[in-house]
Formats: structure tokens, sequence, C-alpha cells
């Protein structure tokens, strides 16, 4: 599956759980070791372990693995490491106080969220 069809999957997976504030960084000029960064927010530690839950699910339903989960003993802030994506799911206190949007370059990358039926555009490195 192609990083763009990932990116849909997990944004679609945030959506049916009702996650708040999503945004969708870059990274491959930044590092390496994945290719974005989705940051969502959850109003509860109950509704990040479902954000993430929602995420894993459908990550397994087309076969993707998930590297790694962590996070779930509070609920607070869950990351979960799906190789080239990265997903934060976090709660608004938290994600305000590390603010990672700065860390991974400030501006979101713009992402329509499209029917599944049409095809995503491909995501540019963001050059400041």
């Amino acid at each position: 599956m192609n990083l763009e069809a990932q990116q849909r999957l997990v944004i679609d997976a945030l959506e049916d759980v009702k996650a708040m504030d999503i945004k969708i960084f870059s990274t491959s000029h930044i590092t390496s070791l994945f290719d974005c960064v989705i940051i969502a927010s959850g109003t509860s530690n109950r509704q990040t372990r479902a954000l993430a839950n929602s995420v894993e699910d459908k990550a397994i339903e087309a076969n993707i693995e998930i590297l790694s989960r962590e996070g779930d003993d509070t609920g607070e802030w869950i990351i979960l490491d799906l190789g080239d994506i990265i997903v934060h799911c976090m709660q608004p206190a938290i994600r305000a106080y590390y603010d990672l949007e700065s860390i991974w370059g400030g501006k979101p990358v713009p992402m329509k969220l499209l029917p599944q039926s049409l095809e995503v555009p491909p995501i540019n490195p963001i050059l400041d």
C-alpha cells in the first residue's frame, strides 16, 4: 500500500472516532526513519485509546504491520508506529505542552479529505 493510501486509512480511522484537529506533517526532508507524522486530539483518555484502537484495527485489516504502540497506560498520549507513518493521539493539554507541530515543521501538509474512491495527491516536503 502506498503512502497516500496509508494516510487516507489513518485519517478515516481517526475520523470514525471523532478525532479533533487532525494534522499531517511530511517528515521525509527531516528524517529517513518515517515519511510522515499524523497528530490528532481526543478529549479524554478513553477517546485517545479509541482513536489508537481504530487506527490499529484498520491497519491490521489492510495488512499494515503495527511496529510499536506506546502510551496505553495513561491514555493521555498514545503513539502508533506504522513504519512510514507515526500517529500521535493526544489530549489537548498534552498536545499544547509538547507542541509537536513546531518540531515537525510548524506547517501541516494540506490534505483534502476526499472520499476513498478518489485519489489523494502526493505529499511534497515542506520547504521554509
